[in-house]
Formats: structure tokens, sequence, C-alpha cells
């Protein structure tokens, strides 16, 4: 018998495509979601550890210092005793004195194969000697190209005789809170060391006025400064600079500078050897809802011209009262945002600087001067005062003087309240604060006076704040600290 043909209705062949269609469909996305998965949780950072680790740095510095004199060569340094023997044996506190070298220990990472090597200034500042170890165990001297206390970013160049491993900037104004990040660095003297965690936050300002940090909770110690932030393609977003801790250690807390700022602070220090940073020449101050509504403003945005001296916002036009809105074709929210797009900006550039002015919107032209030049211009001086020491939140405060950065070895120009004293039954003693910390910023403005402090203390208070918070910098190393102001 001649079997039977069938026929299959079209009906059911499209229905049979369709279904082949989705069923595809959906492996693809259940492959892109698992490829997905698999970049924002990764399984284990061992490939990307090996990837950048040859271009990962130690940092040993040396620096010859002064011997205290008198003191019997038996008894430990820091010894109770110390002042006991140098008081009994030298009472007049004269003698000779014994140089010994001091030893710091911090990390970096190589740019290019010729030898270039980024870390942080407070690592390499006053250093007599700088030694870079690889991570394969070989050992090269390094020199200081260049370098920028403002962001604590310091340029180094060692010789080799072949070219080295490196690794790349990435682009950090991508990264997003969530997204994963590893650290690498020298912890406490430990060697190379890795530690992971996420981006915690952005955009972060602590003492500077180019500030702008990765906050991570990736394990950052001290050892770690001025070791690389990579991210998941083994591109540095940021170099480990600072940790909040009230206890010296890692509590999850830890600030990178971003490579935005970074790279353009390197690539200064590599062709001039220091920074060349925009200038506009005014004094500004952040705008508030009650000043945008007496200026007649829709809303507060932008940054509040309060004085314009001498310089190129002068010769182009710009007023007190003037609000700046954008900044060379740039939306300008604050002051802060402000200061770094000028900063960034190259020296002698003309720049649209869009103004709120009389009701209605003007465009200026103005030509952009140097701010190291400006800023190391005479300037009138203040009469010269004995300093005044004060006590304040169970301190005694006075601000810094040449006198004190000397005795404190803090870099010249420094500015803040040095502790000269502290009520150990007092709650800064107990937060960790000590005789010879330097107090540098509190409500996340700078002080260099008692009175400013004093001026952000009530301001706290009648905010209705409990606490302030400090910013200190002890050895080079800054940290925040939080006390009542009750």
């Amino acid at each position: 018998m001649k079997p039977k043909a069938i026929s299959v209705p079209v009906q059911s062949s499209a229905a049979l495509r369709f279904m082949w269609a989705l069923l595809l469909g959906v492996a693809l996305i259940l492959a892109q979601a698992s490829v997905a998965l698999a970049r924002n949780a990764p399984q284990s950072f061992a490939d990307l550890a090996d990837k950048v680790s040859p271009a990962v740095v130690n940092i040993t510095t040396s620096t010859v210092v002064a011997g205290r004199p008198g003191i019997n060569p038996i008894v430990p340094e820091g010894s109770p005793f110390e002042d006991f023997f140098r008081d009994f044996l030298n009472p007049d506190g004269d003698g000779p004195t014994t140089p010994r070298r001091s030893q710091a220990l911090g990390s970096g990472f190589v740019i290019s194969e010729d030898g270039y090597i980024v870390t942080n200034n407070h690592v390499i500042e006053k250093a007599d000697e700088i030694e870079i170890e690889f991570f394969s165990g070989d050992t090269l001297e390094a020199k200081v190209v260049g370098t920028d206390p403002n962001t604590d970013i310091a340029l180094l160049k060692v010789e080799s005789p072949t070219p080295l491993a490196y690794v790349p900037f990435g682009d950090s104004d991508i990264m997003r809170v969530g997204d994963w990040v590893m650290a690498m660095g020298n912890p406490l003297g430990q060697g190379f060391s890795v530690s992971a965690g996420i981006v915690s936050a952005r955009n972060r300002a602590l003492s500077g006025s180019f500030d702008d940090y990765i906050q991570t909770d990736a394990a950052i110690n001290r050892g770690n400064s001025g070791g690389p932030l990579f991210n998941m393609d083994g591109e540095v977003v940021g170099v480990n600079t600072a940790i909040l801790s009230p206890n010296g250690g890692s509590i999850g807390i830890g600030f990178a500078m971003s490579s935005t700022v970074v790279k353009t602070v390197v690539d200064q220090l590599k062709e001039f050897g220091e920074t060349r940073r925009g200038w506009l020449g005014v004094r500004i101050q952040d705008m508030t809802e009650d000043m945008a509504e007496a200026l007649g403003m829709e809303a507060a945005r932008g940054a509040l011209v309060t004085d314009v001296p001498e310089g190129p916002a002068a010769e182009a036009g710009m007023k007190a009262r003037d609000v700046i809105l954008s900044f060379d074709g740039h939306d300008v929210r604050d002051t802060r945002e402000l200061v770094r797009q000028v900063a960034g900006s190259e020296v002698g550039k003309t720049v649209r600087v869009v103004v709120f002015r009389d009701g209605k919107t003007q465009t200026l032209m103005v030509t952009l001067g140097r701010r190291e030049t400006a800023e190391g211009a005479d300037s009138p001086q203040a009469e010269e005062s004995k300093p005044v020491e004060s006590e304040l939140l169970g301190m005694t405060l006075r601000p810094l003087d040449d006198a004190l950065r000397d005795q404190l070895d803090l870099p010249g120009g420094s500015e803040g309240l040095a502790i000269l004293d502290i009520d150990e039954m007092g709650e800064a003693y107990e937060k960790g604060l000590r005789a010879g910390d330097v107090i540098t910023e509190a409500g996340q403005q700078k002080v260099s006076t008692v009175t400013e402090l004093e001026a952000r203390v009530e301001d706290a208070r009648q905010a209705g704040r409990k606490s302030l918070l400090l910013l200190i910098r002890r050895n080079g190393e800054p940290r925040f600290v939080a006390l009542s102001v009750d």
C-alpha cells in the first residue's frame, strides 16, 4: 500500500519557526546575562592580579635625620627611660648628635615601558634615596621627575636595561557606585598584596581644591599609599591615598585620587616637571536658594562671583555678583566643580564663560592665566604677631607658622591648626587625636585659624548637627575624625 503523504499546514510551519526563534532569543539572553554576571561578580580576581602584578611596585625611601643628643645607646628609642638617661647624662641638653637613617614604605605603579612610575607625594617627600622593588624581586634606584602636593601625586623615573611591564590609565568618570575594583600595594610593609571591593562613592573631597576621590571598601592600609586601584579591565582608575579610620587601620573606607585628575597631573609633570593649571582670577562661593531668589534665578546653580581682582576674568569684563553657569562648554553645578574645570584647562586657552547678570545671561571670552604664577605673586603680608594659642574641643591649638612647620616636618606653605596639647580625658583624645596632629579641614572647609574652626563649630550647631567632621594629618597621612559639638 502506498504510504499516505502528510502535508504540514503553513500555520504549523510558521509556529515552529517562531518557537525556534524564541528559544534562540532566550538562549542569547541567558548567555548575555551569564557574561554580565561574570563581569559584575567575578568568581576570582586571580587572572586580573596575574595580569597587572608585574607593573605594581613597592617603594622604600630613606632619609637622614638628626639624632638626639645625650641618649645612652643601650636605651631603645621610645623607652620610658629615654628622658631619664638624657637628663641624667646630659642635663644641659647639648652634646654631639648622631645622624640616623629613617626609612618609609609605600607603593606605586609603572605607567610606561621606559620607566615612569606614579606614587603619592607624601611617600617620597624629603627622601634622600628612593628604591623601587618590582614583583620579580629586582630593585632599581628612582629619581623624582616632579611632584604635586595639591593632589599628593609624584612622578618618578627609573632606568631599566629592558622594557618594563606597565599598566594604562582608565576613565574614572565612567565608574559607578557598586562597580568592582581591586587595590594592590605594600600594606604595612608586608610586600605585594591584593584586596578587592566596590566603589562605595564618587567625587569625594577631602582637603584640596582639586580633590576628586573614589571611595572604596577595598582594604587600604599604611603602605598602600601610592598604589593603584584597578577596574576589572586592569586599568588604573585611582591612586590609593587616604583612609578614614579611628585607629589607623582599614575599616573599609578608603580613598583613591581619580585617574581623571592623576592623568592630567602626570602629563604635566612629565612634560614640564611641574603643574601648570589654568587660572580664571575670581573669588567664588556656592549658590543657595535664597541667593538665587534674590538674584532672580529660577534655581540655585553655578558659582557666585564675590570678587574679581586683577587678572583674566577682570580683563574679560567679569563682575562681582555674576553667577558663572557654564565654563568652556560645561555646565557648572557648584564652586568645587568650577575650580576643577578651570584647573584642568590649558594655560593661555581662550574659553567661553556664560554668566547670569541682571536677569539675563552673557557670554564672556576669557584667556586663562596660570594658577601657580598667580599664587606665587607677591601679596600683602599681614603684620607679624606672636602666635596665639587657643583652647577648643579639649585641644590646645595654634595656627601653623614657619617654626611649627619645621618642628612637625611639614612642607612650606602648609596650612592648618597644630594640636599642641590635648586633654587626655576628653573626646578628642579618645578618638585618637594626639599632640602633633594638624587639623586642615572642618565641616568640609579648610581651616587655618582658630576663628575659622570656631565658625565651623557654630555652623554645625546652628544646623542642628551633633558632631563636626575634622580632617587631620599625621606624618603626612590624612584621616577623618568626628567630634561632638553639643
